[in-house]
């Protein structure tokens, strides 16, 4: 396993590119088994997650060629339904090739996605959408059994609580249903709106999304189109904290302030400067440390979860005490400890942390349990004294493209030690 090693106390200049966003993209990807005509996708990030997605799409008939961000998918013929565990179990988004197979094929055979360090995250809402539009599902040693011989239909589906997940699932699956499907308390998060673009490219009829309330006209068939990916707000937040942690000025070429939704103002009120440009975001810290405030993780527009780690890493160092209630995901502080070796100060009482800044943190051997905070990992080295060694980085390789390389440009001293 690689690790990062970190040199802290540099501030941070220059220009960082933001990358295609991930969680968009394997979505917009898994749709291209709808139809059999070629997607091409633009801002494709080159990630580990991409990467295994791939290589279920191809396992189901899909050629693909990737050239640069550029990535096209061609399902002319599908040539099996079934997404065996070894693939599925190493990425959750792998189980919505569920939905399209069912679309496209009548019947599908998927695994269940395995355990998630993060929480339980059940597909329970997922499997309730296609049965209410028609799809008979059995569950067995570990698998997904759906069938609709006669196709799915049109129906209406309320979620009990907002699932992006399930929503964007219910969307690839009932844009080929016969007649109308509506979704009520939908997930508004931006690439529910991404994916109804590309889908509306591919001749899809969604009404909606980005709204609590998303209507599709199923149609008999999509075909080819050309859809870019949004750029991802989880790493341009990401950067905005690890410039506000370490002083500098940073670019953030491609970022869209419209996709950050609270996390905007929250940024704002802790001292972070923040600019819209024509092409991106300029960011700079406006004192010496930032101030502490708290936070509480919600659906979008509220703060999101997958920026909550990194948010906490930055109140580390802010002056004052932070509170952080995550209600997204249960046993999502396990980067606590770890920030504890390099010196923070936390208190995680169940779903609440409390933040006492410190005036500086103290490079130490760490290790990553999860995406999301392996950044706030390296957010809290790039602010130490001293060295710090991040271990099991290829939680970072799943979500964050190029990150030693954007970050070495910019004036720090990360490099990957290769095992």
């Amino acid at each position: 396993m690689d690790k990062l090693a970190i040199i802290g106390g540099r501030p941070l200049y220059g220009e960082i590119p933001i990358s295609g966003a991930k969680n968009s993209a394997l979505k917009v990807m898994a749709a291209s088994l709808l139809s059999d005509a070629p997607l091409k996708l633009l801002n494709v990030p080159r990630l580990a997650d991409v990467d295994m997605l791939l290589r279920l799409l191809e396992q189901h008939g899909a050629v693909s060629e990737f050239e640069g961000s550029t990535l096209t998918l061609h399902a002319k013929d599908i040539i099996s339904t079934e997404a065996p565990y070894d693939l599925v179990r190493k990425m959750r988004a792998s189980f919505n090739v569920l939905g399209p197979l069912l679309a496209r094929e009548g019947k599908a055979k998927v695994s269940l996605p395995g355990g998630c360090a993060i929480g339980a995250r059940p597909v329970d809402l997922h499997l309730k959408a296609l049965t209410a539009m028609g799809a008979k599902i059995e569950l067995d040693e570990g698998y997904v059994f759906a069938e609709a011989p006669d196709g799915l239909k049109g129906a209406d589906i309320a979620f009990p609580f907002v699932s992006v997940g399930a929503t964007e699932h219910a969307m690839l699956a009932a844009v080929r249903a016969k007649g109308t499907t509506t979704i009520e308390n939908a997930a508004r998060e931006p690439e529910i709106a991404d994916l109804a673009n590309c889908l509306n490219a591919m001749g899809a009829n969604v009404s909606g999304a980005g709204s609590s309330t998303i209507t599709i006209e199923g149609v008999a068939a999509l075909n080819g189109a050309e859809h870019a990916v949004l750029p991802d707000r989880i790493e341009t937040g990401a950067y905005i904290m690890a410039v506000a942690a370490t002083g500098g000025e940073l670019t953030l070429k491609g970022a869209r302030a419209d996709l950050l939704g609270a996390a905007w103002a929250v940024l704002e009120e802790v001292g972070i400067d923040l600019e819209e440009l024509d092409d991106g975001l300029r960011v700079k810290r406006a004192g010496e440390r930032c101030t502490a405030t708290d936070i509480v993780t919600q659906p979008f527009p509220g703060f999101p979860t997958d920026l909550q780690a990194q948010f906490m890493a930055l109140m580390t160092t802010a002056d004052g005490v932070s509170t952080i209630k995550e209600t997204i995901f249960e046993n999502r502080f396990m980067h606590a400890p770890e920030l504890g070796r390099m010196g923070a100060k936390i208190s995680v009482d169940g779903q609440t942390a409390t933040v006492r800044g410190v005036a500086r943190l103290k490079g130490a051997p760490v290790m990553a349990t999860d995406l999301r905070a392996s950044m706030s990992l390296v957010i809290a080295g790039l602010a130490a004294e001293g060295q710090t060694m991040v271990n099991r980085v290829y939680h970072l390789d799943r979500g964050f493209e190029r990150l030693e390389e954007k970050l070495q440009a910019c004036g720090a001293l990360i490099e990957r030690i290769k095992e």
